[in-house]
């Protein structure tokens, strides 16, 4: 079965990609949460012209992914798991759980240290957030994103169907927890017991700084409330809470060219007096 799994990787990851997209895109137009001003062939287009781009620089950039080096490290000996002798099944259950670790620390690097929220802003530049802001990253961004989680996957040695479960369910994730769809209260907050809601998530793209530097985590809503970076609701609801940063805030910002030259542009944090106000639209 893993065999049948890993030699059928990237259909089944795009099997997974495709389904989740259009059926958040479905739930989100049924049952929206949010009013969203911007037109969405706008921010569509150029959100999904991200994915595309990230998805060739990384291909070019890297020989092996994820998946490839998990085999390799198991052929060789290489990495925690290939070295103890523990049953599969804990395997695989500790090593996406430390998968899952790995990401939420990167994430609040990325906002700790300044050159790294540079190129991270672009995701929360967003000033509408839906299934495709799930998918806004900086190719830069991307390409770091990949080398630490390549030294993750060498340092643990995981079974290979781990790491594709983990790639697959962190995709997926991603796309519903950045979802504009609206839950009941009370399922919402059962939910994120287990994982990351869209509620619970959107408050990390709050315009609002403390709010912005809470709710990094992905998958797992556990991070957060161990480490102290938990928020249940945004200040101003739900309805009201301004999506995005300061610095970007026009229509013509939400174009896949602006978007990428956004790590140089302005301070890194704050808005520039010098710059359009925010309101202002191109």
């Amino acid at each position: 079965m893993s065999e049948l799994l890993l030699s059928n990787e990237g259909t089944i990851r795009l099997a997974f990609f495709l389904g989740i997209l259009i059926a958040m895109a479905i739930w989100e137009l049924a049952a929206p949460k949010r009013r969203i001003e911007i037109p969405r062939v706008i921010r569509w287009t150029n959100n999904l012209g991200v994915v595309v781009l990230d998805t060739i620089i990384v291909r070019l950039t890297f020989p092996i992914v994820a998946v490839g080096l998990a085999l390799l490290s198991q052929e060789n000996g290489w990495g925690l798991f290939n070295i103890i002798d523990v049953p599969i099944w804990l395997a695989i259950i500790v090593s996406i759980a430390a998968l899952d670790l790995a990401i939420y620390t990167q994430h609040v690097v990325f906002h700790a240290v300044p050159m790294l929220w540079r190129l991270h802003r672009m995701h929360h530049a967003d000033q509408a957030i839906d299934v495709t802001t799930g998918l806004r990253f900086h190719p830069v961004e991307i390409i770091l994103s990949m080398g630490i989680k390549l030294f993750v996957v060498f340092l643990l040695g995981p079974p290979a169907v781990a790491v594709l479960i983990f790639e697959v369910v962190l995709n997926g994730m991603a796309m519903f927890n950045h979802s504009n769809i609206r839950l009941p209260k009370k399922f919402d907050a059962i939910l994120r017991l287990f994982v990351v809601t869209p509620d619970m998530h959107r408050v990390h793209h709050s315009i609002n700084p403390k709010e912005t530097d809470s709710n990094f985590g992905f998958n797992l809503p556990w991070w957060d409330r161990i480490f102290g970076t938990y928020i249940a609701q945004p200040k101003k609801g739900h309805d009201d809470m301004t999506i995005g940063i300061e610095q970007f805030r026009t229509v013509r910002d939400q174009w896949l060219d602006r978007m990428l030259i956004q790590p140089v542009k302005g301070p890194t944090h704050g808005y520039d007096p010098k710059d359009k106000k925010p309101n202002e639209q191109e």
